[in-house]
């Protein structure tokens, strides 16, 4: 209720932070044996950085909150969560329960307007900050957390590109590409954001990927068969408006939707764009919103230079029965996570972060875990 996204949609998210719970704690964290000898031995071990802050977006306030958490917790950190001013129950309550298992002290929750997010990232007490949110809000967490070379991990905002080869089973994944363009009314970092369709397949693709996306409900987020709630909260709703004026003002073509409802909520119809100009703001700019552009293309250089043009890299994805030609093309992506034939597939056992403007370190994995650990080597000798 307090989030926005349908209920359907908040049932598995509740499921997967159990599910990371349980994935996370059962990572065994090793020491490491660097030499061994008769004369001394070197280890490198991972001991706890101290006092670990979580701030948690109000996209997933949860799942992202639980995997702090658990991260924190489990490596022998104490953690206080600092939930987003949009979605500050669901954080509060599940510190609540949690203080039932812990002894006091050692999982707190501070919740507070814009105001307290520069004394909790500049505050001396604190030894790490794990952030999720926006590039421009990410930006300005490193530059306060530098004031005491905090350790600081910021998973930011994404413009994930979905690159859909000219050789794939148009029915089989319309619906596919369809949920994973507009999940949680497409406020998901790792959502499909720009998709590229060959121009062999192109009209027919777009015809079809329309047609799905009509099916899908807009409306009350209680009832069983709505997949779009509203956009969150007034500011994203207004940085969707601000978009879609953008796309009339330029007179693109939109194929579907282009609407909002002031009356309401916060409600934009699904959007799709048809082949706008690689520098228009629609393809440059994250939405944020269930907006999404689709454009052709032919030459396989061309779409992977296109793909890359931007200044994030989060996830990307390739889509083709051509098993080898898909790796290729992946391997050629400067994201943080790439798939094939799928997209937004995500596990508590792999490791999750961006590239470029995307964030710096990982989350989730060992490589997240050992990010809430000090690396300590010892060299031991049993006698001078």
């Amino acid at each position: 209720m307090e989030q926005g996204k349908p209920l359907s949609q908040s049932i598995v998210e509740v499921g997967l932070a159990s599910t990371w719970i349980r994935g996370l704690s059962a990572i065994e964290i090793p020491v490491n044996c660097i030499e061994q000898t008769d004369e001394r031995k070197i280890i490198q071990r991972y001991t706890p950085i101290g006092v670990c802050g979580a701030i948690v977006p109000w996209n997933f306030p949860v799942l992202l909150a639980i995997g702090k958490i658990t991260m924190a917790l489990y490596t022998g950190n104490t953690i206080i969560v600092k939930p987003s001013p949009f979605t500050p129950y669901c954080d509060l309550k599940l510190v609540e329960l949690a203080t039932q298992f812990f002894a006091p002290g050692v999982m707190q929750a501070l919740s507070g307007d814009n105001r307290l997010g520069p004394m909790f990232t500049k505050h001396p007490g604190i030894d790490k900050i794990s952030f999720t949110g926006s590039i421009a809000t990410g930006k300005l967490v490193m530059a306060s957390c530098a004031k005491t070379l905090k350790r600081v991990t910021l998973e930011l905002g994404g413009n994930d590109p979905a690159i859909v080869c000219d050789d794939v089973d148009i029915d089989a994944i319309v619906p596919k590409i369809g949920i994973l363009s507009y999940l949680c009314s497409s406020q998901i970092c790792m959502m499909i954001k720009r998709l590229y369709v060959h121009e062999k397949i192109y009209d027919q693709f777009l015809e079809k990927l329309v047609a799905f996306v009509k099916t899908l409900k807009v409306g009350d987020g209680t009832e069983p068969d709505t997949f779009f709630g509203p956009v969150q909260n007034k500011m994203q709703f207004e940085k969707a408006k601000d978009l879609l004026s953008s796309i009339t003002a330029d007179k693109l073509s939109v194929v579907l939707g282009g609407l909002f409802e002031d009356s309401k909520g916060y409600f934009i119809h699904p959007t799709i764009v048809s082949n706008p100009p690689h520098s228009s703001r629609v393809v440059q700019e994250e939405p944020f919103a269930p907006i999404l552009p689709v454009l052709k293309w032919s030459n396989e250089d061309d779409v992977i230079e296109k793909a890359n043009a931007v200044d994030t890299g989060l996830g990307a994805s390739v889509w083709s029965k051509d098993f080898d030609r898909a790796t290729r093309m992946a391997n050629k992506l400067q994201s943080g996570i790439v798939w094939i034939n799928s997209h937004f597939e995500v596990a508590p056992n792999a490791p999750f972060g961006g590239h470029k403007q995307s964030g710096i370190g990982v989350e989730w994995g060992l490589s997240g875990l050992l990010e809430y650990c000090n690396s300590q080597t010892q060299w031991l000798k049993e006698c001078l």
